[in-house]
């Protein structure tokens, strides 16, 4: 996935400096050495609008050593600690029960469909990493929280409380800024293999669930059909004690034996969000609607104007918040809650869809302009399959 360039041991760099009383809890972020100057700009977001006045620490993973210039340039700008850690290999590469050759007669079937990624082995790594063994790292041990980050994204809000304690003092396990539909072709077995899932583990259903942010018409889970929404997990706060619970440790392996992460393309953002929907209390998620985020092409800017743009709090367009776009999950999630939490429609501001306003011309398309840093492992969805194909013919996994 990586390009690093001397081989580094995991490396803990401390400060000295008096810090307030923090949270067991830690920002990661999943980075090559390429994206240096990416990871920089996120890392400043994060710092100016919130951790300069918290101080917590930094976790940088990758499957390839850092390089030396990436520690230093990125440890230069961290108010915390920073750790620099690599991913075992069996957390980034095929379990011996995925037919490798089937996998790849998969991948060349999507890649000609142009399915977003279809083609990349390494992706398809990614996403089962995050969805299983993230919260199995060694260097995670120590740590209740964590806070995803991704290589060049923006934070446009202040934040002046510490979200860590909220989700503690509030009994929240998962934290989201931005919803939406995940592809139908990347996943068109997963819904069936949880609902099986289901039938064998009745007990890890929660009784107040969120299941009607996934499944519409007021269905149960072995009745209703996915309606693909999820989280969209490059931004998330979340608890590592509900990653390590028994019951998602027994659903993750199960997804897992099935061997879909790499035949399909299973997304740790629907595997999460899945999750936390059927296992969780519907209270124990949380939408912060204050912060406001940015990961091309979607932004999420909160609207209301004298709370968050006459205080001088936040500097984003609320036109441009995704929240009212058809492709947003806004209306399931209210759904599920029953309005709760989530403000109404500001005056003045128009309801046309983001997407609408996206560039589709040739060759590009939503599928196109999802463009994530840290997703694009292998090639970009403006390569076509015939680039896919190609890499699949070389036999490039990574």
């Amino acid at each position: 996935m990586h390009d690093g360039d001397e081989p580094t041991d995991d490396i803990d760099f401390t400060t000295t400096s008096q810090q307030p009383q923090l949270e067991r809890a830690t920002f990661v972020m999943l980075v090559r050495n390429s994206e240096l100057h990416d990871a920089r700009s996120s890392i400043r977001y994060v710092e100016d609008r919130f951790n300069k006045n918290f101080h917590y620490p930094w976790l940088f993973l990758n499957d390839k050593p850092f390089s030396p210039e990436f520690i230093h340039m990125t440890r230069s700008l961290v108010s915390g600690n920073a750790t620099y850690g690599r991913i075992p290999k069996d957390a980034w590469s095929m379990p011996d029960w995925v037919d490798r050759q089937k996998a790849r007669e998969c991948m060349r079937a999507m890649a000609t469909k142009n399915i977003l990624y279809g083609g990349s082995e390494s992706y398809r790594h990614m996403c089962r990493f995050f969805s299983g063994f993230l919260w199995r790292h060694e260097l995670l041990v120590d740590y209740d929280y964590y806070w995803r980050v991704e290589p060049n994204t923006q934070l446009y809000c202040d934040l002046t409380y510490d979200p860590f304690t909220f989700m503690r003092e509030n009994n929240k396990t998962y934290g989201f800024v931005i919803n939406l539909l995940e592809f139908p072709s990347t996943i068109e077995s997963l819904w069936p293999t949880v609902q099986n899932f289901s039938r064998e583990h009745p007990e890890y259903i929660h009784p107040n669930n969120a299941l009607d942010f996934i499944v519409d018409d007021n269905k149960n889970i072995t009745e209703g059909g996915y309606n693909n929404c999820h989280f969209w997990s490059n931004f998330e706060i979340a608890s590592l004690k509900f990653w390590r619970s028994q019951a998602y440790r027994d659903f993750f392996d199960f997804l897992d034996r099935t061997g879909n992460f790499y035949y399909e393309r299973w997304g740790d953002a629907p595997v999460h969000s899945i999750a936390a929907s059927i296992m969780l209390d519907k209270e124990e998620i949380h939408w912060f609607y204050d912060i406001g985020y940015r990961h091309h092409p979607f932004t999420h800017c909160p609207e209301p104007k004298q709370e968050f743009h006459d205080s001088g709090r936040c500097y984003c367009n609320p036109t441009q918040n995704f929240d009212r776009d058809p492709y947003a999950c806004t209306t399931q999630y209210r759904r599920m809650r029953g309005d709760l939490g989530v403000p109404g429609r500001v005056p003045g501001i128009p309801e046309q869809p983001v997407l609408n306003r996206i560039d589709r011309g040739k060759g590009s398309g939503l599928r196109t302009k999802l463009k994530m840093s840290t997703d694009g492992l292998e090639l970009m969805p403006g390569d076509e399959g015939a680039a896919q194909l190609q890499k699949i013919e070389d036999g490039e996994g990574k």
